[in-house]
């Protein structure tokens, strides 16, 4: 293996913590959405139980955050939908080279997600509230795009190593 190669892959620990921190991110966020959701239905027929105005804004903005994070955490994975049905009738190092143009791709979009999703972030959704929570800004309901684009970026830059350091080292049986 390349020199080069063996000293970039001792930073794998730190793509293997942001996975752990998005994924716990993400569990978390699933039970609050459950638990307020619990709360929010039980205390529409059980009396004592309170069913608060902003459970459901709460339930949408936790729900956007988890799918947006997830679908960064497929990256890491590869577990995104491919078309691979032909890879196994072209040649390999052709296959390998549109992995690594897809990798060039998803990066792209993560850098749009990235700039636009703050922008909108800090412009449209600075300036309202939610309707429910009149003292918490919108910001909160535009800020997953960016905070995905910057997970995606994050795993899809290591994707694209693992995708350009096949062509330099070979697979080991």
């Amino acid at each position: 293996m390349p020199e080069i190669f063996k000293s970039i892959d001792k930073i794998k620990p730190a793509y293997d913590i942001t996975y752990k921190v998005a994924m716990f991110i993400c569990k978390v966020l699933l039970v609050v959405d459950i638990l307020i959701t619990s709360m929010s239905v039980a205390g529409r027929y059980i009396p004592f139980i309170p069913d608060p105005a902003w459970s459901e804004e709460v339930v949408l903005t936790c729900m956007s955050y988890m799918a947006v994070l997830s679908a960064a955490l497929a990256i890491r994975r590869g577990a995104h939908i491919r078309m691979t049905a032909l890879d196994r009738y072209l040649p390999k190092k052709l296959v390998m080279g549109l992995d690594v143009l897809a990798d060039v791709a998803v990066l792209i979009l993560a850098v749009i997600m990235i700039t636009v999703g703050w922008s909108y972030a800090s412009g449209i959704g600075a300036k309202g509230s939610y309707v429910s929570m009149p003292w918490l800004s919108r910001f909160w309901m535009y800020f997953p795009v960016p905070l995905a684009g910057v997970a995606m970026l994050i795993f899809e830059i290591e994707a694209l190593y693992n995708d350009v350091k096949k062509f330099y080292v070979k697979e080991e049986a």
